[in-house]
């Protein structure tokens, strides 16, 4: 049976760890050619792309951090040289502050600067870097992963939330910039169990209990969506609840 990504190629920023790592696994069970992109998690970048090779699929890791353009679009431009073209860009790579919610004196401009820089202005970055290449290439898209707390306005701390929402404004405008080539879809993930929650075992139990499925999801739930909004051929500029019911 033909494998739904067999002959593309995909991009994963962050894609060695997480959420990023469950999709670049999935693409590439799926029959796509991987390069995952990572800053600082070279590690477990390389560990990922051992894994899929180990499955007999293909990925490369290559680092940029997502806030240097030029980076980007030097990493951006091997990858498509070394897969023959890009079809599908997740951005995935994110960065957080754990801040006491209520305490606005804890937040400083260094604080915004920095979660802005990385969760909007890079996911920007990489759009506009991998562009041309998905322009050429048919049902082409570009899937970011937000996040609930851009919805709801509550999380790890008020530039957190307020990045993730500015990300999914981002989704819209970008789908109206590169229709009608392109699709530029979003997910919102709520508590998902990643190393994040390491330490907060408990809150993340009372809080699976208060949810209407009664369940944290995993980073392979994540994974599947991302696979799905990637082949939705009638869908852009949508940013779409993974949450278990969360805002019901």
């Amino acid at each position: 049976m033909r494998k739904a990504f067999a002959g593309r190629s995909a991009i994963v920023t962050g894609g060695g760890t997480g959420i990023g790592r469950a999709i670049s696994i999935a693409l590439a069970a799926q029959g796509a050619c991987v390069t995952i992109i990572y800053a600082r998690s070279e590690t477990d970048a390389k560990a990922t792309v051992e894994h899929i090779e180990g499955l007999g699929g293909r990925a490369v890791a290559r680092r940029a951090d997502v806030t240097d353009e030029a980076a980007v679009r030097a990493a951006i431009a091997s990858a498509a040289d070394a897969f023959g073209g890009l079809d599908y860009l997740v951005n995935n790579a994110g960065i957080t502050r754990q801040l006491p919610f209520a305490d606005l004196d804890a937040i400083d401009s260094a604080v915004w600067d920095q979660l802005f820089a990385t969760n909007v202005k890079g996911a920007f970055f990489c759009c506009r870097a991998a562009a041309p290449y998905l322009r050429r290439q048919p049902g082409s898209a570009i899937v970011n992963i937000g996040s609930i707390a851009g919805e709801t306005g509550y999380g790890s701390s008020i530039p957190y939330a307020v990045s993730k929402a500015a990300l999914h404004g981002l989704t819209k405008s970008l789908a109206r910039a590169l229709a009608p080539e392109i699709r530029v879809n979003g997910i919102m993930p709520g508590a998902v169990r990643t190393r994040w929650w390491q330490g907060n075992e408990e809150k993340m139990k009372a809080l699976s209990g208060a949810l209407p499925l009664q369940r944290i999801s995993t980073p392979e739930d994540i994974a599947d969506t991302v696979l799905m909004l990637l082949q939705a051929k009638s869908m852009t500029g949508q940013n779409i609840k993974a949450e278990n019911g969360q805002t019901l």
